[in-house]
């Protein structure tokens, strides 16, 4: 019905920039929130930003200043330009959306991309 694509990630090193893409396709009507999460190993998936179709964002406190979240309604598509990042910040970032299709609202996830902080 929805599929998320992630991509962006890699191996950067302490300090350095990413930027991560996560393009939505499918029978979608709208998406009002989109969002991204992490987990690390051991850990659990956590939020790490969110966003409405209208623009308003939410940050988790460990990326406020360093991350900022942005999409674009016309491409049912997500970013997340990751600046100074830190070796603390290595985890496998997820794509979060919750879509309107013909079929109602649910929430769908991609199959994640790998983010590593490491010198």
């Amino acid at each position: 019905q929805v599929q998320l694509v992630e991509s962006g990630g890699g191996l950067v090193q302490p300090g350095g920039s990413l930027r991560l893409s996560c393009a939505a396709s499918g029978s979608i009507f709208s998406i009002y929130v989109m969002g991204w999460y992490r987990q690390a190993p051991g850990k659990q998936r956590e939020l790490v930003a969110t966003i409405t179709n209208g623009g308003s964002t939410n940050y988790a406190d460990s990326v406020k200043g360093r991350f900022i979240i942005s999409r674009d309604n016309a491409k049912n598509t997500l970013y997340l330009q990751m600046n100074s990042l830190k070796p603390e910040d290595t985890a496998v970032y997820y794509c979060n959306a919750n879509a309107v299709t013909p079929w109602g609202t649910s929430s769908y996830w991609g199959q994640g991309t790998q983010v590593t902080v490491s010198s």
